[in-house]
């Protein structure tokens, strides 16, 4: 993920004050249409003074919508003639806290969004549509449901430090009033959850409110568990898209309301307003799920540190893998990194687990038949038998769901592509689908070929489907269960799957990236990635870390029982054996990676070393999106020159077509970000002029994660 933008805008100061007398003209911020122009506040008149941050009702065309009073004067300020009144107030409600405010100023700027569109998003949707007397009943009624915390609430033994998770305590309680950022790197099972707590404590301790957040809704419940149990006499709340609308505002509006103590939750959260604010925590901060992919970009890891700057808080990353930016944020600067955060160090695991041994099986020495048989090789299915045999659990890991890639024709060479996509549809044989998983096209498998008529028509490659079918036919009598975005579809699947996997009910579990990381499986003892080369060679230029970091969380499920010390693997099936990410993750040697992947970077000029963005055009045609594309770039050439700032020719995204919408990107690179921020904050609104009757829509993203 890109490195943190806290560099790159001023934080100035805003105009205007928390209380006192306010003038009749208030600025308000309203959610405009991206390509409105609109992109700071609009001035009403209000007969009283509005405090800054107050959520109001307000005519915005045709319509009465809800903005939040803003610091400071419209950016084109009207006539006050030309003005139209405040409709209402929420007056249940305390003011959105300043802190909160600058942060949506901030990512409004960076991320070249307007600031009513940033600020209106990330509030929990059903606010929108409450009148201020049906809010104020909702709050009233919010305030009688709450249990007073417990005063008598047990406090449960708090486990011995290890020396390096006491040093990192210490050095986090240090800081505490300085603020700043670390990184915790620890390695799987090194007790980085324990860390986190005894942070969270000191904050609760000092009176203040934490924020934690977390890559995926499926790993909030576990660490909601465990906030839970240690923090019994605390209120506890989650806040991500997998609430229902009415759980998530009574959340949101706890953590505003000063009632709750700590927010776990999803990249969504770090907008949580929180009046008190004392720490923040971002665990497996490499995660790319912290970017968001629609409407203003923006990363919330990014942010997080952004705010701890803001708020004057400490912020606290952990991984085991951290991203390379971070790393390099990490890294004095006479080692060649910028210095700007301390790392602090996790290197063992607690209670003596081992790290697995990592084991390379090369398929170029695997017979074809027996590759034809199974997905797994001979060598590695009887290492399964052998762990079955013995009574302990193995994951198998194919990041591809589905039964088989693609359906294909022996005898014309039709394959099952999707009509309104450039992807394949993917066979799902429990229902007998063909399904598309960019747009969603699902059909039934056809009974013959639809070109020839042929009957014969054969699956090609493995999803985690084929393979859980493979494992029942090698394996009878084993215990298999998938864990997929199929399988846990249905609310409550994903928890109850997991728990037959703790109770030992499950001898092979097969799964996708979502079970490799966040899981304390006890039992397992054995880890294999199943052709996992795809990415070696990928186009885009962080796929190897993508997989490195894939791969090492993987490997971190198995062995964390001291008992299984020395006796837990890793197998991983390649093609490129002597790979040299391979060779890294043979070693657990993250700095021979880290460093090589760094110094590849710094060669070809990408991140960390330069600064991205893509220009995205969607259209009917390839050619009148790349043409908007080729417009614009000809539009901002001249400035782009002046400024240092290289924009590439426009190029079709990696799935060109999706729901039959053409998509095309063009990449703009400078190797300063105050150059590449100067040149879309003039470019951009040039682009709202641009006329583009045959594209349906354009987007920038700052910081891409992919190209």
């Amino acid at each position: 993920m890109p490195s943190t933008p806290a560099d790159a805008l001023p934080l100035a100061p805003l105009a205007g004050a928390e209380g006192g007398d306010a003038p009749r003209r208030v600025a308000v911020a309203v959610d405009a249409p991206q390509h409105s122009g609109i992109d700071g506040p609009l001035d009403y008149l209000s007969e009283h003074p509005l405090t800054p941050g107050s959520l109001v009702r307000v005519p915005f065309g045709r319509r009465e919508v809800l903005g939040i009073v803003w610091d400071g004067q419209a950016p084109q300020p009207l006539a006050s003639e030309r003005l139209r009144d405040v409709a209402a107030l929420h007056e249940a409600l305390p003011p959105l806290p300043r802190g909160w405010r600058e942060l949506v100023g901030f990512a409004a700027g960076y991320y070249q969004r307007g600031i009513g569109e940033v600020a209106l998003a990330v509030l929990p949707p059903e606010l929108r549509q409450l009148a201020p007397d049906a809010l104020a009943r909702r709050i009233a009624r919010l305030r009688k449901r709450l249990l007073p915390p417990r005063a008598d609430a047990p406090v449960p033994a708090q486990p011995p430090l290890t020396p390096a998770q006491a040093g990192a305590v210490a050095a986090l309680a240090a800081g505490a009033a300085e603020g700043g950022v670390h990184l915790l790197h620890g390695v799987t099972g090194s007790g980085k959850t324990e860390v986190y707590l005894r942070e969270v404590a000191r904050a609760l301790e000092a009176g203040g409110q934490a924020l934690v957040l977390v890559p995926e809704i499926n790993l909030t419940p576990q660490l909601e568990a465990r906030f839970a149990e240690r923090f019994a006499a605390r209120r506890i709340v989650s806040l991500h898209s997998g609430l229902t609308p009415a759980r998530r505002l009574a959340n949101w509006l706890l953590a505003l309301l000063g009632e709750a103590d700590v927010v776990l939750g999803t990249r969504m959260a770090v907008f949580a307003p929180l009046p008190r604010l004392a720490s923040i925590i971002v665990d497996e901060e490499h995660d790319p799920s912290y970017k968001q992919q629609e409407g203003a970009r923006y990363s919330a890891r990014d942010l997080a540190v952004v705010r701890g700057r803001i708020e004057g808080v400490p912020v606290l990353l952990g991984s085991a893998t951290p991203s390379l930016e971070t790393w390099h944020n990490a890294t004095p600067a006479a080692d060649g990194g910028t210095g700007r955060y301390r790392r602090l160090a996790l290197p063992e695991r607690v209670g003596g687990g081992a790290l697995p041994v990592v084991r390379l099986v090369d398929m170029n020495t695997v017979p074809r038949e027996a590759q034809r048989a199974s997905a797994l090789a001979p060598a590695l299915l009887d290492a399964v038998r052998a762990r079955v045999e013995r009574g302990e659990q193995s994951l198998l890991l194919l990041n591809r769901r589905g039964y088989a890639p693609v359906l294909h024709c022996l005898d014309c060479g039709w394959k099952s592509g999707c009509a309104h996509c450039s992807a394949w549809r993917v066979f799902h044989k429990g229902d007998r689908t063909l399904r598309c998983h960019h747009c969603g096209f699902t059909e039934r498998v056809p009974r013959a070929c639809p070109d020839c008529g042929n009957v014969d028509i054969q699956a090609l490659g493995r999803g985690t489907e084929r393979l859980e079918e493979q494992l029942g036919q090698a394996l009878p009598g084993v215990r298999v269960a998938r864990i997929d975005a199929d399988t846990t579809r249905r609310a409550g699947s994903l928890e109850a799957e997991l728990a037959r996997v703790h109770a030992g009910e499950v001898d092979v579990l097969v799964g996708t990236q979502m079970v490799a990381k966040g899981h304390d499986f006890r039992r397992m003892t054995l880890v294999a990635a199943v052709h996992p080369d795809a990415a070696l060679f990928s186009s885009d230029f962080r796929a190897p870390e993508r997989l490195f970091a894939l791969l090492m969380q993987a490997a971190g499920r198995a062995g964390r029982d001291a008992a299984q010390a020395g006796a837990s693997e890793m197998w991983v099936q390649t093609w490129h054996p002597t790979h040299a990410l391979f060779d890294a993750l043979r070693r657990h040697d993250i700095e021979a990676f880290v460093r090589s992947q760094l110094e590849e970077r710094r060669a070809a000029g990408l991140p960390p070393y330069s600064h991205l963005a893509l220009l995205r055009a969607e259209a009917k045609t390839q050619e009148a999106a790349r043409g908007w594309l080729d417009a614009a770039a000809e539009l901002g050439q001249d400035a782009a020159t002046d400024a240092g700032v290289l924009i590439y020719p426009s190029v079709p995204t990696p799935v060109q077509r999706v729901a039959n919408i053409e998509r095309a990107q063009m990449l703009v690179e400078a190797a300063s970000r105050p150059a590449l921020q100067k040149l879309l904050a003039w470019w951009l609104p040039q682009l709202h002029e641009l006329k583009a009757p045959r594209v349906a829509r354009w987007a920038v993203d700052i910081d891409p994660l992919a190209i």
